[in-house]
């Protein structure tokens, strides 16, 4: 789908996938099709929009026909405004500020116990039967979703073919999607992560893995559903008093502003968009065996949820911190990565 989706003119492709069942083609087809219809993601991923998908011969054999229209006078602007980012990026750059995220963040704030450097993770599971491994950092410059989503698959692939203690986890660097912290930058960001999310779950592949998204302007109260889990994101942000409560953290819920609560968004706000893909194995062992509770949200509403005190402590310690000093640190770091 990538190399069309990258060509201006109409193009048409038959792929054959003889060991892939017919119940998953028509899955993704299907689910692709739904996609299209739907305003709140597709007005964020305009490329898609000339792709068409079917099966031959309407499911007859295991066959997909991808097909591309022609571009517009429109969308070649918008193709060509987009993709015009994509010449300025550097892998070593992109690198290097991901890196100070991680080392500033996920290990100085321990966001992440686990995590002891930027290129070493699952320190300290092993004795729950997950050995310590490397880091890998993975890259795309490209700012189309397609080739993005071929991308994030070829991460799988890799972390599925290497043993944990070769390969721990992965962080996808992807700085031409959602460039920048604005509201229509968050917006593309959301949606491609969102679309990465259900094209993994649409092949079980949440069973194997879990993952972390991250972006420079990160507004969970802007991530769709606003008071349900969204995979790879925080949980809802107005469910974080009750998180703290129940944690033994009374004073911080009764007392934290809604400003505060929202400097939570702080261990997700890296200099671009990023995913990080964990082995499943990982969070269960770190979680522990009694991870999900029921969580009074109000109005006695109970929600399942998990990571109950890994998520209060990161709240406490972004509030610790302070905005200045956390914003300080975004800005440093995306000027590492884009200047």
């Amino acid at each position: 789908m990538s190399e069309l989706s990258i060509q201006d003119d109409a193009q048409k492709a038959c792929i054959i996938m003889e060991r892939i069942p017919l119940t998953a083609l028509k899955s993704f087809v299907s689910d692709f099709t739904t996609l299209k219809s739907q305003t709140r993601l597709i007005n964020h991923l305009p490329e898609l929009q000339r792709i068409n998908i079917s099966l031959v011969g309407n499911g007859i054999g295991p066959a997909l026909s991808i097909e591309t229209t022609k571009r517009t006078p429109f969308q070649t602007q918008e193709n060509l405004e987009r993709t015009a980012i994509e010449p300025t990026l550097s892998e070593q750059k992109c690198t290097a500020a991901l890196k100070s995220f991680v080392t500033r963040i996920v290990i100085g704030a321990e966001a992440c116990p686990y995590t002891r450097t930027a290129d070493y993770a699952a320190t300290g599971l092993l004795k729950n039967g997950v050995p310590p491994g490397p880091v890998a950092y993975r890259y795309s410059s490209s700012t189309d979703v397609c080739s993005v989503v071929g991308t994030f698959w070829n991460v799988v692939c890799e972390l599925l073919s290497t043993p944990q203690e070769d390969l721990s986890t992965t962080m996808l660097s992807l700085p031409g999607i959602g460039v920048g912290n604005n509201e229509e930058a968050h917006g593309r960001f959301v949606a491609v992560t969102e679309l990465i999310g259900r094209n993994l779950c649409l092949f079980r592949g949440d069973a194997a893995f879990g993952l972390v998204h991250f972006h420079p302007g990160y507004d969970r109260a802007s991530v769709f559903p606003m008071d349900k889990p969204a995979y790879g994101h925080l949980p809802p942000r107005g469910w974080l008093k009750a998180m703290l409560k129940l944690n033994g953290n009374r004073d911080a819920a009764e007392s934290y502003t809604e400003e505060e609560f929202a400097l939570s968004d702080y261990q997700r706000r890296a200099p671009f968009t990023a995913i990080n893909v964990l082995r499943a194995q990982q969070l269960d062992a770190a979680a522990g065996p009694r991870s999900i509770v029921d969580l009074d949200v109000g109005g006695g509403k109970l929600e399942k949820a998990s990571g109950i005190g890994t998520y209060s402590r990161n709240a406490m310690r972004m509030v610790k911190l302070g905005e200045d000093a956390l914003q300080k640190g975004v800005d440093e770091e995306m000027a590492m990565a884009y200047f």
